[in-house]
This record gives structure tokens, C-alpha cells and sequence, in this order.
């Protein structure tokens, strides 16, 4: 795993703001599109962005769909996407239930738990792997993983992500955050949270990149901003998906800009300067 050193955390602000971008962390959802639709101009942005030589990966939070799913709607609205380059929650939750042995009980998607390795019947199971996944919010699967963790003390509770909220075409809807503080106030137990603003989630992305020569562009002050600047990164938000004005990261990001399109324009500019 790629560690970030105390002095490479602490760099200040001015040594950032000099340092050419070498790398951008996109995210996906609010950013680069809304459901089907690109943001403003945000195809040929990412074209100029890699014409420039900035290397990208976009990572996104959301749980409900698998790897497979996102490349194939990136590529039917526009963009140019190799699948290696999408980094999401659920591969980061992947590494960790391979990484960790676990057979767990799912609360998902039915298309993101295609990412997530078959159910061992001949275990138990000894954890509960939790997403976004709005058919599944009922009180019997609920109170299913609510018994899965009264089992045993040592049962893992594992958040793919506990955002709030997320950003639909017809407005903000309920994200998984509120059911997995459900089940930590029912149990006692504390989640495992995989996603952003995680630094887990930084270091799996990063690969090994150093931190402070790339950016992360989000419409979340929180997840996108606050969580990337922690790791070290520059952290420009953008206007778009579910960011409010009235919600103010802190630190503040390095840049606010209209949307994603005007991100790349900042990037570019920087590095000639």
C-alpha cells in the first residue's frame, strides 16, 4: 500500500500551487455527467486533457452499478474510457474482501454485486458488505445484516461508502449513509468505510502516484475535496451535480470553477505558468 509521509501531508499550499499537474482523479457522477448526459463540454475536455499529457483515472463512489456497467455508459455518452481507468468504491471494497478472506451478506445492487466474489456456502458468513442499493433499504434485509453482526463481535460491517446524498436527474435522493449509521447504532459496531473521503480509497486510486502533482476534480466538498486535499493533493471543485453553494470544505479547494470543462482550462493554464 502507498504511504503518504508527514512532510508530503504538511506541503504547504504555496509549494502546490507551483508543482505541475501530472495526474487528475475525476470524478464520475455530478462531474464528468449527470445519468446520461455529459456536463457542459466535458467530452472534448477530457480529450484536451489528455492531449496535454495529464494522466487521468476516474473514481467514483458510486456503489449501484459494476465496473462493466459504468465503462458502457461513459462510452455511449461520449467519452473515450478504457475500463482499467475506472476506479470505484466497489473495486476498492473488492480488494478488501479478498484481502480480508470474507464471505459476506450483501446489501447491493444486483449489478454491483457481479464485481464481488460468489457467496462460499459452506462458510458463514462473517461480515456485511453494504452500497447504495435503493430496492434492498427494507427492514427485512436490515434487520438480516443487523443479525448477521449480532453473531459475533468479531463480524465486520464494511461500508462500500456512507454518503449522504447523491445527485439524480430529478434532484438529490438519499445515499447509503444513513442505513449504515443505522446498523452501527444498532449494533455498536463501527464501519469499516471504503470510498471517499477514505484515505484507502486516495491510496488504491493514486497507485503509487505522488500526491502532490495531482488534482482531484469533484462537485463533493466533502468526499471529493476535503478527502484528496487530506492526502496531500490540490483539489479543484466544480459547480455541477450536487454541489451547494452554502456548503464550504475546509480547507477551501485550490480552485471552484463552473464545471469540469473550465477544470481542464485551469489545469492547462498551470502547467504553462
Amino acid at each position: 500500500m502507498f504511504l503518504f509521509s508527514a512532510g508530503r501531508r504538511s506541503a504547504s499550499f504555496a509549494q502546490l500551487r507551483r508543482m505541475s499537474i501530472k495526474g487528475a482523479l475525476i470524478d464520475l457522477s455530478g462531474t464528468l455527467h449527470v445519468e446520461d448526459e455529459p456536463t457542459p463540454n466535458a467530452v472534448e475536455a477530457l480529450k484536451r486533457l489528455r492531449e496535454a499529457g495529464v494522466a487521468v483515472k476516474f473514481v467514483t463512489n458510486t456503489t449501484k452499478d459494476s465496473k462493466a456497467t459504468l465503462h458502457k455508459r461513459l462510452c455511449k455518452i461520449g467519452f473515450e474510457v478504457d475500463p482499467s481507468e475506472i476506479y470505484s468504491s466497489l473495486s476498492a471494497a473488492v480488494d478488501f474482501v479478498e484481502n480480508e478472506r470474507l464471505n459476506p451478506y450483501y446489501i447491493l445492487s444486483e449489478d454491483a454485486r457481479q464485481d464481488f466474489p460468489p457467496e462460499d456456502t459452506k462458510r458463514y458468513q462473517d461480515s456485511v458488505v453494504i452500497g447504495l442499493a435503493p430496492k434492498a433499504f427494507n427492514y427485512d434485509k436490515l434487520n438480516e445484516a443487523f443479525n448477521v453482526l449480532l453473531e459475533n463481535k468479531n463480524h465486520k460491517l464494511v461500508a462500500v461508502h456512507q454518503g449522504k446524498y447523491y445527485k439524480r436527474a430529478e434532484g438529490l435522493a438519499l445515499g447509503p449513509g444513513c442505513f449504515v449509521k443505522g446498523l452501527e447504532f444498532a449494533t455498536g459496531r463501527t464501519a469499516k468505510v471504503i470510498g471517499k473521503p477514505n484515505p484507502y480509497f486516495f491510496e488504491g486510486a493514486l497507485d503509487g502516484r505522488d500526491p502532490a502533482s495531482c488534482v482531484m476534480i469533484g462537485d463533493d466538498a466533502n468526499d471529493d475535496i476535503v478527502g484528496a486535499m487530506s492526502v496531500g493533493m490540490q483539489g479543484i471543485q466544480v459547480k455541477t451535480g450536487k454541489y451547494l453553494p452554502d456548503v464550504k470544505p475546509s480547507p477551501p479547494p485550490t480552485a471552484l470553477v463552473e464545471n469540469f470543462a473550465e477544470a481542464v482550462d485551469w489545469i492547462i493554464q498551470k502547467n504553462k505558468s
